[in-house]
């Protein structure tokens, strides 16, 4: 049975955040708010959780799963050495709608997908998300809907579509307008674009001093 907390009210919201941090320390699945669009989330290092995850969106282990951080120094313990230029867009766009693409450490055992050693790592810019963040500790997150269906902006749409395959949706208002992050491919010799959203590339290659590609 899937239950939603209001947000907005200081007693539903600590309901809430309780519910999805027990929720999340027991392999079951939520729905948070973030800064971009809705997302559903799962302990980064449960497989089977993340597993349930990509059922719940109908989507395959060909398209992995990201992961949403609560502090900038979390990201030192799950990556192979952190760049200069994963640095500059950490301190440039953190918390933020910015998405980065980096080399895993290979002691980690997750499976997020079909990762091939990488992950995409990002802060994002919620009250509610890092207030869970801080309290679970890196959360494998997807946008909260069906996959081949608009994102959810609304807890409701995100309910529309997932049901009960979620155990906790907490409900933090509208999202605003359904722009998803921007993602930046840390992995090569030099950074690439692979996706521009909410962060311009004119932004990004002003933080990094140089003109950023576009992935081939």
């Amino acid at each position: 049975m899937s239950a939603v907390y209001d947000c907005s009210e200081p007693h539903t919201r600590a309901d809430g955040l309780a519910a999805a941090v027990s929720a999340v320390r027991s392999g079951r699945l939520v729905v948070l708010p973030t800064d971009t669009v809705y997302g559903i989330g799962a302990d980064a290092f449960d497989a089977e959780a993340v597993r349930a995850l990509l059922q719940a969106k109908h989507r395959g282990p060909d398209m992995p799963v990201g992961v949403l951080v609560g502090s900038w120094s979390t990201v030192d313990g799950l990556v192979l050495g952190l760049s200069r230029e994963a640095r500059t867009l950490i301190e440039a766009f953190w918390p933020g709608d910015l998405s980065i693409v980096v080399s895993h450490a290979p002691s980690l055992h997750w499976n997020l997908g079909t990762t091939r050693g990488t992950v995409m790592l990002r802060m994002p810019l919620h009250p509610v998300a890092l207030e869970l963040l801080r309290e679970v500790g890196p959360m494998a997150v997807s946008s909260a809907n069906v996959s081949g269906r608009p994102a959810a902006s609304t807890v409701e749409e995100a309910r529309e579509q997932l049901g009960g395959s979620v155990a906790v949706y907490l409900d933090g208002g509208p999202s605003g307008e359904a722009v998803p992050s921007t993602i930046v491919d840390l992995t090569g010799e030099s950074p690439s674009l692979l996706r521009e959203g909410a962060v311009s590339a004119e932004a990004v290659s002003e933080a990094l001093g140089m003109e950023i590609g576009r992935a081939q």
